[in-house]
């Protein structure tokens, strides 16, 4: 469960980013990089973020420490953008935030270096198991830090949830945005990835991650359930049926990187 932090500082808006995040301050000095339940996509979009970094994490992967933020609308009543003012506004209460690693850049698969083959594959792999269409060479989401990859911004995964007509169905998807991945060139250990993940991704993990998810989210997400306890059952349902859809998603990927390879 991530530990919660009191922000008591806005210190300057992100705004390549379409959902305006911004690094903050918080109560033990740290800087954040916070995702604001105000924003385009709401709860939403906190829910999968939530969700994909506590899933990647699980499998070895890189993500910046996810912490819980207290807002009081009160910290932009001196902001002089308006929008930044009623974003602040709008997202008092409990939100999410990304630690913020200074001297970190951008992945750029042109400049290098070349991923390594087993991380590569595994993040295409993880990338396709949560839907992720947010990870392309216009757009990796990645970031490089001390010499390693760090998976940033997966409020665009999961994106069965902004419609659950269908969503087991939809669970079974071979995902075919994968062939648009900014590491599939380098993704040469897929039948490995494949085995990682299902040894990792259990029911009792997803039980576990989808526990974590604030109720005053799930409240705010439109969704057809009658409850949060089935709300929350429903995202484990469907995590758990895409663990057995893996062979399909992966058989995907590895045709789509056989075309560019």
């Amino acid at each position: 469960m991530p530990r919660t932090i009191v922000a008591t500082r806005y210190v300057t808006p992100l705004r390549e980013g379409g959902s305006l995040p911004a690094i903050v301050e918080a109560d033990d000095a740290g800087l954040y990089v916070v995702k604001f339940r105000g924003a385009g996509q709401g709860a939403k979009a906190l829910i999968a973020e939530y969700i994909a970094a506590e899933l990647a994490r699980a499998a070895g992967l890189r993500v910046p420490e996810l912490v819980l933020v207290e807002l009081d609308p009160a910290l932009g009543r001196n902001e002089p953008d308006s929008e930044i003012r009623e974003l602040l506004k709008a997202s008092a209460g409990l939100n999410l935030a990304l630690d913020y690693l200074p001297g970190s850049v951008t992945f750029d698969p042109v400049a290098g270096p070349a991923p390594k083959v087993d991380v590569a594959s595994s993040l295409v792999a993880f990338d396709a198991f949560i839907t992720n269409v947010d990870r392309t060479p216009k757009n990796p989401n990645l970031l490089c830090w001390h010499r390693e990859l760090w998976l940033i911004d997966h409020g665009a995964s999961l994106y069965f949830h902004h419609a659950w007509e269908d969503w087991e169905e939809r669970s079974q998807s071979r995902f075919a945005p994968i062939k648009d991945h900014v590491l599939l060139p380098w993704a040469g250990q897929l039948p490995q990835a494949q085995a990682l993940l299902s040894a990792h991704f259990t029911r009792a993990l997803m039980e576990t991650t989808v526990a974590g998810i604030p109720e005053g989210w799930l409240k705010a997400a439109e969704s057809p359930f009658p409850t949060v306890e089935a709300h929350r059952a429903a995202y484990v349902s469907w995590l758990c049926k895409r663990v057995e859809a893996l062979p399909a998603f992966i058989e995907e990927a590895a045709r789509a990187r056989a075309q560019l390879v």
